[in-house]
Parts: structure tokens; C-alpha cells; sequence
């Protein structure tokens, strides 16, 4: 593993460590002040970062596990390991979302004799700017490091930004006689878990079966036939290990060259696609036209 790269790895485990404090702080004030204000909706929501909390835990161990060498029984490396951790998230992210929920409708069924204390809103308030902040530092950071994971745990970031405004207009609303709106909001948090859950098992399972955006093969079939020597392309696959995309290429080329101008051929194959487009690794087999 070159210097840059184990870099970047390095710099992926400052954000989620990041994550996973901002998460343990708040999952523990949300759960405090949503027991002690009777708030459904915030206590919903602390839930909900303890699942967040899993889920950076999972970006954790994948950015560690990714940087173990090559061995005897993973000869590509272990690039693949934090999709793996993801899955083993998401199934537990989607136990905690059907409790959410479960809890959820018990008590919209049956009536919230009275509205959560105020204190419930402010502490929600609080919350979505932490998340925000957070968002904001690791958006910067995956784009720095090109980390489809550190990427994707900003976005969850984000959204729990809006789960806390949520959580927020629902204690609000229940100040006004819609007591029922504080459960009702719970409801949707628990909605939005299960959801979370689902997209990170379907992105988690895609990848560890080889799936690959289609679009993104085109692109690079498009690069491919504008160069010079390339007489066409026999076959063209591509698969993901972590965030590092590997390309398997077979082209033909004038059947007249000799061996050492056709590898040259397919050596500009190789350099231009990591280049434009930062792929790990490309590799690109000749056949005569």
C-alpha cells in the first residue's frame, strides 16, 4: 500500500472516531432529557444514534481492516471488510428501527396524557447543529480522500441533522393540545431507522456480489475508443474491493503489431483510466483484431 493511500485511510478513521463521539454524547443526553421530559420523539431519536453509532463503529473497522496487507488467504487484499461490517450494521439498525416503532405506536394508541417538557426541543435543536457541524467536517474530508464510506457517513450525519429538527416540530407541536404529535413523530424516526438500514444493506450486498454502475462502464468504454491503436473492445468488467475499483479490460488491436507496441497500447489503456478516472487498478489483456 503506497504512502498516499494508507494517508487517506489514516485520515477516514479521524471522521468516524469523530462521528462516534458526537453520536455516544448525544444518543446519551437525548435518552437523559427525552425520560426525564417524557418525550417520545427524543427518545427516538437518541435511539437512533446509538444505531449511528454502529454504523461509524462499521466504517471503523472497515478503514482498518482495508489497510492489512494482502496474505495467503485474501490475495486481493481485505478491501472488502467494511462492507461486511455495513451488513452486520444494518441488521442491527433494523432491530432497533421495529423497536422504535413498535414502542411508537403503543403509545400513539394509546394517548400521551400530557405534552413533553420544553427542554426536550432545545436539547434537539442543540443536536442538529452538533450533527450539522460533523457533516459539514466529514463532506470536506471524503472529498479530500475520494472515501465512498466517510462520504456516505456524512450523509447519514446529515440526515440525522434533519431527524433531530424533525423530533423538534413534533415537541413543538405538542405544546399546542396535539399531545399525539410527539409519538407520531417517534413513529417516523423509527420509519427513517428501518430505512437507513435497508440502504446501507442493499449498497453493502450490492458491492460484495460485484455489482457495478453500468453508466460509469459506458464512460470508460467511451475513453477507451478514443485511443489510438484500439480497434475495439472485446469485453469490459469492473468490480469494487472497499473504495478501490478494479477493471478488467480485453481489446483488440491491429493483428500486424508486434508484441511490444501492442503492450504499449495497452499500457496507455491502463494510465489513462487511473488517471481520469483514479481507478486502483486496471488490467487490460491484447488479442489481434
Amino acid at each position: 500500500m503506497d504512502d498516499k493511500r494508507y494517508s487517506d485511510l489514516k485520515l477516514g478513521e479521524r471522521g468516524a472516531i469523530i462521528s462516534i463521539i458526537a453520536y455516544i454524547l448525544l444518543s446519551i443526553l437525548k435518552l437523559v432529557i427525552g425520560n426525564m421530559s417524557g418525550s417520545e420523539a427524543l427518545k427516538a431519536d437518541g435511539l437512533n444514534n446509538t444505531t449511528d453509532i454502529l454504523a461509524s463503529v462499521a466504517v471503523l473497522i472497515g478503514l482498518r481492516l482495508s489497510q492489512k496487507p494482502a496474505d495467503d488467504d485474501h490475495l486481493y487484499g481485505h478491501w472488502k471488510s467494511e462492507m461486511v461490517a455495513s451488513m452486520v450494521a444494518s441488521f442491527i439498525m433494523a432491530v432497533v428501527g421495529i423497536e422504535v416503532l413498535s414502542g411508537a405506536v403503543v403509545t400513539l394508541f394509546e394517548g400521551q396524557s400530557h405534552p413533553p417538557d420544553m427542554i426536550a426541543a432545545w436539547t434537539g435543536i442543540f443536536s442538529a447543529l452538533v450533527m450539522y457541524f460533523v457533516y459539514r467536517y466529514n463532506k470536506k474530508l471524503a472529498l479530500k480522500i475520494k472515501s465512498q464510506s466517510v462520504m456516505a457517513a456524512a450523509k447519514d450525519n446529515l440526515s440525522d441533522s434533519w431527524v433531530s429538527i424533525g423530533t423538534v416540530i413534533g415537541i413543538i407541536g405538542s405544546q399546542f393540545s396535539l399531545a399525539w404529535l410527539d409519538p407520531l413523530t417517534a413513529l417516523i424516526v423509527g420509519i427513517l431507522i428501518i430505512k437507513t438500514a435497508w440502504g446501507i444493506f442493499r449498497e453493502a450486498s450490492h458491492q460484495l456480489t460485484d455489482g457495478f454502475d453500468q453508466d460509469l462502464i459506458q464512460e470508460y468504454i467511451v475513453t477507451i475508443d478514443e485511443i489510438s491503436g484500439v480497434e475495439g473492445i472485446k469485453d469490459i468488467k469492473a468490480r469494487t474491493y472497499g473504495n478501490n475499483i478494479v477493471v478488467d479490460i480485453v481489446i483488440t488491436v491491429d493483428p500486424e503489431l508486434n508484441i511490444n507496441d501492442a503492450h504499449d497500447i495497452s499500457t496507455r489503456v491502463e494510465k489513462k483510466l487511473e488517471r481520469e478516472y483514479e481507478i486502483y487498478d486496471v488490467h487490460v489483456h491484447v488479442e489481434p483484431e
